[in-house]
């Protein structure tokens, strides 16, 4: 099993201690595919923003568990070749069966 920290992913209670104590909001994303992560990548890094991106329940269906991972390890492939260090995490977003909850573990 690979952990999100070897992936470059933080954990959120990390992520908003620091916001709740800079006085910032963290912005959390749903993407479903290569166009919306980019751009979500791309502007975080031009603003150097922390971000959460988001996998819902229909984005799996969608894109397939495979892909979606991939594809958020090639975003912080981006971030890594933009010469930044931005926390950013990985999420689920409205897990709606426990099967799932437990596949994206």
């Amino acid at each position: 099993m690979i952990s999100y920290k070897q992936l470059g992913f933080v954990n959120t209670r990390e992520m908003f201690q620091k916001a709740f104590k800079g006085g910032y909001a963290v912005p959390a994303y749903n993407f479903n595919n290569m166009e919306q992560i980019q751009a979500i990548v791309v502007a975080c890094v031009e603003t150097q923003s922390p971000v959460i991106l988001q996998v819902s329940s229909g984005a799996r269906k969608y894109a397939n568990q495979i892909l979606l991972r991939y594809m958020a390890m090639g975003a912080m492939e981006i971030i890594k070749d933009a010469g930044v260090t931005l926390p950013v995490a990985l999420h689920l977003d409205h897990g709606d069966t426990y099967e799932l909850c437990v596949s994206c573990i």
